[in-house]
């Protein structure tokens, strides 16, 4: 393994607990879009993404004869009856002027922007110039997903991407994602549902993130819990297919049910070596997961079956809140959970209510900078539901105060109940949790039907 491996090796698992240190700190809010790494499920199901395609040069080194990489992919996956999602882009061949980085580095396609599926090859890859590919992977009952128009990072990433050019703003971005969403609509008539952004850069000029964007769009945020290998040169083509497989291998003999609800990150293009390996592992990887009893669905169908981390689908609480997301209530929070044993706040339980409303509200009120309330900031993830809840008398606030972070009280929670869903509830809680908010609407909503 090369000192340039190790080091973007090194800066990857810096990064991931600095990103988990990070998360520890920051509190979770509930939001519309919810970011999809894993679902709870007692079946042995799990999805498989590939970024950056689709790809029509062959894989590298070639044992297919020819084939397009993206090609080769679904008839792999298509041999072990399993179904991927494909997360591509529309076209990089216009994120020049650039020049190419040191092979084997992070910028190997590009020092200012990434080129797919390699640098000046960007007609051989995205769903304008590989239409062909996309009309296969369709008929073969694999999901299409946004990995954006042009693969542009949204905001600056310093860590590995410092040089790399990036995005604007908001408006920007949203042009972008429109860019793909409107070209798969035109040629084939399909809707994109999920979303990931290059590189998982989130935060976006102005005070916003993909959060933001993929509410605007109504996208849901689509990450993974599980690194499949392949991206990684390593010191030979023979260790990156083992790397692709063998952990997995070692996972499933200690633990059979390690990958039920999880979501397998791969790539369907090259590596930093302009290599192939997933072409050769994915195989191998499918062999394992099959002997262990596992089917391969899309991600979309994994949220069908599961739609929540926290919360088995048939369950009292993820039943209920099921039946309400349908309904547009906002009942997860960012990373998915229900935390069904939260108590529920005055600010939670506006965003519950409204918060699927609120996006173009929430842009206005960044972008002005006024504080709704003086006890909230614009910037607060729960603004834009406070001041719809206010208006409505659903949840008045006293005082120019919103009072967010203080529990619902009964007599809040039965004037909440008769402005939004015309009924009381009847005898309730001094205090009441998410789970049991849940059941309770639920209930409500079911017995007006």
């Amino acid at each position: 393994m090369s000192l340039v491996t190790k080091g973007i090796g090194l800066a990857k698992k810096a990064k991931h607990r600095f990103q988990d240190q990070i998360r520890a700190r920051t509190p979770v809010y509930l939001s519309p879009v919810r970011r999809i790494e894993q679902v709870a499920t007692e079946e042995r199901i799990c999805a498989m993404t590939f970024d950056d395609g689709p790809c029509r040069l062959p894989a590298s080194p070639d044992h297919f004869r020819g084939k397009p990489l993206t090609l080769v992919l679904a008839e792999t996956l298509e041999r072990y009856g399993a179904k991927g999602t494909f997360d591509v882009v529309g076209d990089t061949s216009r994120n020049y002027p650039d020049r190419a980085g040191k092979h084997g580095s992070a910028s190997w396609g590009g020092v200012s922007y990434d080129h797919y599926p390699d640098f000046r090859k960007d007609d051989q890859g995205g769903v304008v110039h590989c239409p062909e590919l996309v009309t296969r992977l369709l008929a073969g009952g694999h999901e299409i997903t946004s990995h954006t128009y042009s693969h542009i990072l949204f905001g600056w990433k310093p860590l590995v991407y410092g040089r790399r050019k990036y995005l604007s703003g908001l408006d920007p971005v949203v042009q972008d994602l429109k860019k793909l969403h409107g070209a798969m609509e035109k040629g084939w008539g399909y809707p994109i549902r999920l979303s990931r952004p290059p590189h998982y850069v989130d935060g976006i000029k102005g005070g916003f993130s993909s959060y933001d964007a993929y509410a605007l769009m109504g996208y849901q945020y689509m990450a993974a819990s599980f690194d499949g290998a392949g991206w990684l040169p390593l010191a030979s083509y023979e260790a990156e297919v083992e790397a692709t497989w063998k952990p997995m291998e070692k996972i499933l003999l200690e633990n059979p049910d390690f990958f039920r609800g999880q979501i397998i990150f791969q790539k369907d293009g090259y590596n930093m070596a302009r290599r192939s390996p997933i072409a050769d592992g994915l195989g191998k990887q499918l062999q394992l997961l099959t002997d262990h009893g596992y089917k391969v669905v899309t991600v979309s169908e994994l949220l069908d079956r599961s739609p929540f981390r926290d919360a088995l689908p048939h369950s009292d609480v993820g039943a209920a809140a099921r039946r309400l997301l349908g309904h547009g209530w906002c009942v997860a929070f960012q990373d998915n959970t229900l935390r069904p044993d939260t108590v529920l706040t005055r600010g939670a339980l506006a965003m519950l209510a409204y918060g699927c409303e609120t996006i173009r509200q929430r842009i206005r009120l960044v972008r002005s900078g006024k504080a709704p309330f003086r006890d909230m900031a614009p910037r607060h993830p729960y603004a834009a539901a406070a001041v719809l809840a206010d208006e409505t008398g659903a949840l008045k606030a006293e005082n120019g105060n919103f009072r967010p972070d203080a529990p619902v009280t009964a007599e809040e929670l039965r004037r909440f109940l008769e402005v939004r869903l015309g009924r009381s509830g009847g005898d309730l809680p001094r205090q009441i949790t998410h789970g049991q908010f849940f059941l309770l609407a639920d209930a409500l909503m079911g017995a007006g039907r």
